[in-house]
Parts: C-alpha cells; structure tokens; sequence
C-alpha cells in the first residue's frame, strides 16, 4: 500500500484545511503585484475575483455550520451578488483599495473561519449543500477542494508553481469522490474529479460533482 492510499483511509480534519489554506496563500503572496487582473486559468474570471470566490466558499461553508440548528433544506441567506456581469456571485469582497495583501488577508480569516467552525461543531452536526447534505469533515473536505484546485486556476494565471501534498489529496478524493481511479497520482486524479485535466484512460470531464454526504450514509445516490 502506497503512503498516499493508506492516507486516504484517515478522516479529512481542520488541520489538514489550514494546511491547505495557509498553503495556497504563502503561494499566492509570491505572485506579481500587478498579475491580479489577468484570467485564471481556464476560468472567466480574474484573479483577484477568483480569490474572492474561494474566500466567499470557506466563509459560505463556515455559516453553514454556525447556526445552533444548522439549514437543513437551503443556504443561510446572506445575498451574494456579482460586481459585474459574469463575475462571481459573491457574499465576500475584499476592498481594491488594500492591494493583493489586502485580498490574501480576506481569504486567510475566511479559511480561519471554517477551520474553527470545523473544529467546534460537533461531528453529528448535518447541514444543507447542495451536492449532500453532510457534516463537518465533509464541509473542511469541500474547503480543501475549493483550496487547492482554484489555487491551481491562480497559479496558471498568475505563472506560479504549485502542487500540494499528495496525502491531502489522497484523503480529500476519499471524502468527496469515492469512484475516483485509484491508480492514479491523488493531484493529477483532483485535478481530473474537478474538470481541470484528463487522466490516462479518463477524458476531461465536462460536468462534475462530489458527494459531501457523510461516510455512512451513501447507501443512495446523492
């Protein structure tokens, strides 16, 4: 059994998204101070509107489990709305005027906000989303993919390196897509379970979806 498969086995866990935040921000503050409004990767977005987004998922993702009786049926209803047409329908917007730090700050409290919401919330807690219901491990797996694959759109964008540890992955393809191939390098497989790549063997998906349901209760499809 590789390192990777055997880390799979293991719960996804708020240490594992900070590790991932704090990993996708040390990247991204190595990035040109004049890069942020070049597209990301294959988005219709720029960066800086890219980060905002992710930021607005861990933030979304953290409400989610705030209340004491967490939604069950639909979103906690902050209004997310677009700056301009075809841009991210966002709650989160960081201020233009506070520059790329300004921006990074943004997303670190919001993943500091999931990490803690992760951390407190009691494991039997379910809360509404749209791909399953599903519990906490499940929303700090789904921080972690928002994380890691729309700092790999950044990182195309804004020409940087970046390839994050292969046992987060490994783990985080176990939470949120079982029926990943197996055999597969666990980035390269995110990457293709998100529509960013091909695999040997597997074209590039032109629609995806994970399944945020928690580890018992997939007896049914999502």
């Amino acid at each position: 059994m590789s390192p990777s498969t055997g880390s799979a086995q293991h719960p996804v866990t708020a240490d594992d998204l900070d590790l991932a935040v704090q990993s996708a921000v040390a990247v991204l503050r190595t990035a040109p101070g004049d890069a942020w409004r070049g597209r990301a990767g294959s988005l219709e977005w720029d960066c800086w509107e890219t980060v905002e987004h992710l930021a607005d998922d861990l933030f979304a993702y953290a409400v989610q489990l705030g209340p004491r009786k967490p939604p069950s049926a639909g979103e906690v209803p902050f209004v997310w709305e677009s700056r301009r047409p075809g841009g991210p329908a966002n709650a989160v917007h960081a201020d233009r005027t506070a520059g790329p730090d300004g921006l990074l700050q943004v997303l670190e409290a919001s993943g500091a906000l999931l990490v803690a919401m992760v951390r407190t919330t009691p494991p039997d807690t379910r809360a509404y989303h749209v791909f399953g219901t599903s519990d906490p491990e499940g929303f700090a797996a789904m921080g972690i993919v928002e994380t890691l694959v729309h700092t790999h759109d950044l990182a195309e964008g804004l020409g940087l390196p970046w390839a994050p540890p292969a046992d987060l992955c490994a783990r985080t393809l176990a939470r949120l897509f079982p029926d990943a191939p197996a055999d597969t390098a666990p980035w390269p497989t995110l990457l293709w379970a998100t529509g960013r790549t091909e695999l040997p063997g597997h074209p590039r998906r032109t629609s995806w979806r994970w399944d945020g349901r928690p580890r018992g209760e997939r007896g049914t499809p999502a």
